[in-house]
């Protein structure tokens, strides 16, 4: 065999070969795809039967659903049925109630007219016979009650005044017990010692040729100080003094601090005056502030404005009847913190409404108003706690007391001012307060004589015992004490004595 037929035998069992995987891959290839569609046939009747399940799902449970709301829809008809018929009941009931009603209202009404009958005919039969007493008796109503009123005032007029005598004693020495217990507590805890001040208004001077370099040439001078000062220089013959006039407290200490400056530097001229006046000022409003921080720390008072604490600090160069309206203020706060721990009131707002009662006397003379309402317009400004401007406020009676702690500060201020040499008066007033006080008790009718005691703080009315009964004078102790309490204005209290004696003589003979 030759080289040549191997190769012609190779190359056809090669062509057989090829031939032969191509024909078993063909039979495969016809074999999986009948298997690929047979599976997708039953995957198609798997969905069919799937949809199939679920539409029956559906119909059922739309049956179902249907069915509770047909029940449902019975229900509430039903309720609705029953609902109507109660209202209708209820309807009928109303009407049987209201025709109930109208025939008590008409019989109502006939009882009212029938009253009203009777009423009328009582009222002329009581007109007939009061005319009939009147006619009668030969006296009015009212004349017929005056007279029986002054008989049984005179049959009971003893009863009575031991009656009221014994509850006025009883009341009035529990109160005034209690009243001294807290008050004597309360100063006696403080027992301090203040002395009255005045303000100096007069500088002394080394010699009187130093009034005329105040004066200056052609007064030059002194025209400068009072315009830098704002105050008056009243330089006239007094010896070794000159005299500073101002209605502002504060002006008139720069002026006093500044011309004792000048004097003791020598220079006067109007350079000299206005640097010295400046520099016055500015030591000036270092004590308003230093006195101001120092009342209320010593207080204990620390959430106020520091603008409130200054204006505050301007009390300490204002007087009132020679007490120093600073230390007054101060001994108000520690009297109405004691009297608030005595009465369980709040002690920080008692002892804040004292201190700053009269803060208004710190700018009185710059803005227009009384010294209570200028305080409330500086404290409402600076945001301070209405309890404190409520308790303020009071003082003077010009607002109602609305709180505790307003009649405390009322009563510190009447403390402190009332007490003895705490307040001094000018002569002038003094003898027109014990005129004005003997003029009230002498207006009443039925007064013999009357005398004013104890710097007017007592007065005693002598009245005429045929005049005057002794309920009368009882009478007229009260009322002379109400007109005292509305027309004049004093410190503390005044006691009201009335006097009636009745001597009756006889001769045996």
């Amino acid at each position: 065999m030759s080289i040549t037929l191997v190769l012609l035998l190779a190359g056809a069992a090669g062509l057989i070969g090829i031939g032969f995987g191509y024909f078993l891959r063909f039979i495969i290839s016809l074999g999986k795809r009948g298997s690929m569609e047979l599976e997708i046939k039953r995957m198609t009747l798997a969905a069919k039967e799937g949809a199939q399940k679920i539409v029956e799902e559906a119909d059922k449970k739309a049956e179902e659903a249907y069915a509770k709301i047909h029940t449902e829809e019975k229900e509430k008809e039903t309720q609705f049925k029953k609902t109507e018929e109660r209202l209708i009941k209820k309807e009928e009931l109303l009407d049987k109630r209201q025709v109930d009603l109208d025939v008590q209202t008409e019989g109502l009404r006939t009882k009212i007219e029938e009253v009203k009958g009777l009423k009328e005919k009582a009222e002329t039969t009581v007109e007939e016979k009061r005319a009939e007493l009147e006619r009668v008796s030969g006296l009015s109503t009212e004349e017929a009650k005056g007279e029986l009123v002054k008989t049984l005032e005179k049959r009971y007029e003893e009863d009575l005044l031991i009656r009221m005598q014994k509850l006025e004693v009883a009341n009035a020495e529990a109160l005034d017990r209690k009243a001294k217990d807290i008050l004597t507590t309360a100063i006696q805890r403080l027992a301090n010692s203040t002395a009255s001040d005045a303000m100096v208004t007069s500088v002394p001077i080394p010699s009187d040729d130093v009034k005329g370099k105040i004066i200056g040439k052609e007064g030059r001078n002194i025209r400068a100080f009072e315009r830098a000062a704002g105050v008056d220089l009243i330089v006239d013959d007094t010896p070794g003094a000159i005299t500073i006039s101002s209605f502002d407290p504060v002006r008139r200490q720069i002026a006093r601090v500044a011309l004792e400056n000048l004097i003791l530097d020598g220079r006067i001229q109007p350079v000299k005056i206005e640097e010295m006046v400046e520099k016055a000022k500015e030591e000036i409003n270092k004590i308003i502030k230093q006195k101001g921080e120092q009342a209320v720390y010593e207080c204990g008072i620390f959430n106020l404005d520091p603008r409130v604490v200054a204006i505050l600090g301007r009390l300490y160069f204002r007087t009132s009847y020679g007490q120093n309206v600073m230390q007054h203020s101060i001994e108000m706060a520690h009297i109405s913190g004691m009297l608030a721990e005595e009465l369980g009131a709040d002690v920080q707002v008692a002892k804040a409404g004292a201190l700053l009662h009269d803060i208004g006397k710190a700018v009185d003379h710059e803005v227009q108003g009384t010294h209570v309402e200028i305080g409330r317009r500086i404290l409402q400004k600076f945001g301070a706690d209405v309890r404190i401007i409520q308790a303020m406020q009071s003082h003077h009676e010009e607002y109602p007391y609305e709180t505790l702690e307003s009649i405390i500060v009322q009563a510190a201020d009447a403390i402190s001012g009332g007490r003895p040499g705490a307040r001094r008066d000018s002569v002038e007033n003094y003898l027109k307060r014990l005129g004005d006080l003997e003029g009230i008790a002498t207006s009443f009718p039925g007064v013999e004589k009357c005398y004013a005691l104890q710097a007017g703080r007592e007065i005693r009315i002598f009245v005429t015992p045929d005049k005057v009964t002794d309920l009368e004078a009882k009478e007229l102790a009260r009322n002379v004490a109400l007109r005292v309490e509305q027309e004049l204005k004093y410190p503390g209290e005044i006691k009201v004595h009335v006097i009636r004696e009745m001597k009756a003589i006889e001769y045996a003979r």
